[in-house]
């Protein structure tokens, strides 16, 4: 693995942005910088970097990408199979890779109230566990791979917006309710 001590110095913090405030950095600027100091295959393994994980288990050539892949893979099966349960559906056993700190994550997102409390509540676990599986060595390859999957994390929460949220809600229910009463 390379150090990438001139890259990872110019990268802003990620720590402290508020929900109103601006990122500091957009995924597209994140990818460029990156590419002025990647080698090829390293630019390639960064533009498949995604917050859904590949539905099979497959080697990205990076220890860090591949644990944290697993991990959100086994946290969606979690995720997936209790709602399934919830809804008295057919629930699938889950892999033996799935911790018993993200099944009770997924238990205790599940059973929140609010769609919008459960997804802060996941993203702060995602952090959570990002900070435990991120290399000790900040100017490795690995290290830049894992500020990109957290650049995207806090992109996707500041998406969030209450107000919308519920004004969407109500949009969407009114028309289930518009559909049932014209099918009756």
């Amino acid at each position: 693995m390379a150090a990438y001590y001139f890259l990872v110095s110019q990268l802003p913090s990620l720590g402290n942005i508020g929900e109103k405030s601006a990122m500091p950095l957009s995924e597209s600027s994140f990818i460029e910088l990156c590419s002025r100091y990647m080698t090829e295959s390293e630019k390639k393994v960064l533009s498949t970097l995604s917050l859904v994980p590949p539905r099979d288990t497959v080697d990205t050539g990076s220890e860090f990408l591949n644990t944290w892949y697993q991990k959100e893979r086994d946290l969606r099966l979690a995720l997936a199979q209790i709602r399934a349960q919830k809804m008295k559906k057919d629930a699938f056993t889950l892999p033996g890779s799935c911790t018993a700190d993200i099944q009770q994550a997924a238990r205790t997102a599940v059973g929140m109230d609010s769609p919008l409390s459960a997804e802060q509540f996941l993203y702060e676990y995602r952090l959570k566990l990002l900070d435990e599986i991120t290399p000790i060595d900040i100017f490795s390859t690995d290290a830049v791979y894992a500020y990109g999957i957290r650049l995207m994390l806090v992109s996707r929460m500041k998406k969030f917006d209450g107000e919308n949220g519920i004004s969407s809600y109500h949009k969407i229910y009114d028309s289930i309710l518009g559909q049932n009463n014209l099918e009756k």
